[in-house]
């Protein structure tokens, strides 16, 4: 639900990835965003390019101050919420996996081959177990 005070991903733009807090509502297509903790200017988004997320600062006044929303966000702990989150996460690895180096790529490769390799001569003595 779109409210003042709901933390939003930015999807689109020079602030891409990051998050910020709706401060005030423009009007059904369009908002004032800001993140004060995240290096979020205050700018005004179009909806299509923010995702809400579960999290609320809660006791937000419509077009609050940075200084203000800055105590917000830090009392609340929203950042190190959001940290925490699946979502943050899954976009982390993906961001760590985009920037893998040739080499870090090849180590994870031949990782991947010994597990696999483990996983399967484990599967067929349990499978040589069963049959006996």
């Amino acid at each position: 639900m779109v409210e003042v005070g709901r933390v939003v991903l930015i999807t689109h733009g020079s602030s891409a990835g990051k998050i910020a807090v709706i401060v005030d509502i423009i009007d059904h297509n369009r908002a004032i965003v800001e993140g004060p903790t995240t290096g979020v200017p205050r700018k005004e988004v179009a909806f299509r390019r923010v995702t809400l997320t579960d999290l609320v600062v809660k006791r937000v006044p419509r077009a609050t101050g940075s200084t203000a929303l800055k105590k917000l966000i830090e009392k609340q702990d929203i950042v190190a919420s959001w940290e925490k989150s699946a979502w943050a996460q899954k976009l982390a690895a993906r961001k760590t996996r985009q920037n893998l180096s040739d080499f870090d790529r090849f180590k994870k490769m031949v990782l991947k081959q010994k597990q696999r390799a483990l996983v399967n001569k484990e599967f067929k003595t349990l499978k040589k177990q069963v049959k006996a």
